[in-house]
């Protein structure tokens, strides 16, 4: 395919199963030393400071989509890793069902969707800021990873706080709104940051 590097797809395969992995093992086998919202935030930073010089560490359909939608990534590009991270998620779903995990439970209820569409809507927020050179790059991974924990936390109150559809795969949450959901509250923070902050620069120049 065109314009796409299999380098930045097998990262982000290697970032989405660590993500997916990490966060299902810590709700496998409670109690767990590390919180997993504190875990994931964890992993999605340090993922930032590795990989995201070679694909940005999206290792999220959810933010794929959202940068796509604000042209930071070609359509190509964007498949490829698309498909990459959903493998990486279905790979770490079998591990973890070997090692006893069960499926989360997920329903499709509003209180799910809203969860997930806002939290999913800081994580693309903080997300934005950095892709937009607004944040310094050696915080990146902090602001990144923050900003997952942040949103996690604000999922909290109606959802299991998953914002990422692989991960969804991962941890065998099989819910429509748990795909769904997140890639709305990307999409409305990518444009919506873009909007706001980035053509309010544009029209200052």
């Amino acid at each position: 395919m065109k314009n796409v590097s299999c380098r930045q797809s097998i990262v982000e395969a290697i970032g989405t199963f660590l993500l997916a992995f990490g966060v299902g093992v810590s709700v496998t086998f409670p109690p767990f030393p590390v919180p997993t919202v504190i875990l994931a935030g964890l992993i999605l930073g340090i993922a930032v400071y590795t990989i995201g010089p070679i694909s940005g560490a999206q290792i999220n359909p959810a933010v794929t989509i959202g940068l796509l939608s604000i042209r930071k990534i070609s359509i190509a590009q964007a498949i490829g890793n698309i498909v990459a991270q959903l493998i990486a998620g279905l790979i770490a779903f079998l591990l973890l069902k070997q090692l006893g995990m069960h499926n989360a439970p997920s329903a499709d209820t509003l209180k799910s969707f809203l969860g997930e569409l806002l939290g999913a809507f800081v994580l693309m927020w903080g997300i934005s800021a950095v892709v937009a050179g607004k944040v310094h790059s050696a915080a990146s991974g902090i602001t990144i990873g923050g900003s997952l924990s942040l949103g996690i936390s604000v999922a909290l109150f109606g959802s299991l706080g998953v914002l990422n559809p692989a991960v969804a795969i991962g941890v065998g949450a099989f819910s429509l709104f748990y795909f769904v959901a997140p890639i709305i509250g990307a999409l409305f923070a990518a444009q919506l940051y873009s909007y706001i902050i980035l053509e309010k620069t544009s029209s200052k120049k």
